[in-house]
This record gives structure tokens, C-alpha cells and sequence, in this order.
């Protein structure tokens, strides 16, 4: 099925929930965590049907990028900079992916990106802002 969700665009970081418990939970070194606190993430997605490209600038000029196609098994990238194989689904609009110990999905919802990640019961969110 078709990727219906525009997700295309460029959105600010604006506000998260659970940061510290999720990344302790997931074992994200401290000077990583640290970094991604607060942080003014930007990011960018390309969507092309199920052709997506998913790009976060950080603060600092240091990007990460995963291109993926639903539904297709693809080579991506975790937070702390782990490289592995991951499907990503659509499902109700919402992109999931299962990350190695994590749970990953993405929602536009009233115009602003939803990222929610789930790791052994602890619900990490975050919002961002449409910016172009």
C-alpha cells in the first residue's frame, strides 16, 4: 500500500518527553546524550511515494541520514551511530520501524512531526515544527 502521509518537509526540533529515562534505558553513552539534549535537530524528509529519505542535522554541521523504502529491508543508522537492518512499515499513517532495542514511529499530526520511541515500557516523544 501506498504511503499516504505527506511527510515531506523540514521540521524543528520543539519539545520532548522522556529523553533522559529513554536514553538511559537504551544505553546511549552520556556525552551522546548529552548532545541530543534539548538539541535543535533539524529534520529533513524526502518522500517520494515509499521512497523516503530522512535526514537529521544537528547542531554543529554533523548530519545522519537513512533512506529507506517501505516495506523493503534497508541499511539505517540508530542515535548513538549503530549501523542496522531494519523494515520500515506503514501503519494507520504512521511510519514504524523496529530499531535493535527500540521500538521507532513517525506521525504527522496537525502539521508537526511525531516521533515516538519505545523501549521496554519507557515512551520517549518528540515534536517538531514545520519550518519549510
Amino acid at each position: 500500500p501506498e504511503a499516504t502521509m505527506a511527510f515531506s518537509g523540514k521540521y524543528e526540533f520543539e519539545s520532548d518527553e522522556n529523553y533522559d529515562a529513554f536514553v538511559q534505558k537504551i544505553g546511549l553513552p552520556s556525552d551522546k546524550a548529552e548532545m541530543g539534549r534539548n538539541c535543535k535537530i533539524v529534520t529533513e524528509v524526502v518522500q517520494n511515494g515509499n521512497d523516503f529519505t530522512w535526514t537529521q542535522h544537528f547542531p554543529g554541521g554533523r548530519t545522519t541520514t537513512n533512506s529507506f523504502t517501505v516495506g523493503k529491508e534497508a541499511d539505517m543508522e540508530t542515535m548513538g551511530g549503530k549501523k542496522f537492518k531494519a523494515t520500515v512499515k506503514m501503519e494507520d499513517g504512521k511510519l514504524v520501524a523496529d530499531f535493535p532495542n527500540y521500538r521507532h514511529t513517525s506521525e504527522i499530526c496537525g502539521g508537526k512531526l511525531v516521533e515516538i520511541s519505545t523501549s521496554s515500557g519507557v515512551v520517549y516523544k518528540r515534536t517538531s515544527k514545520k519550518i519549510a
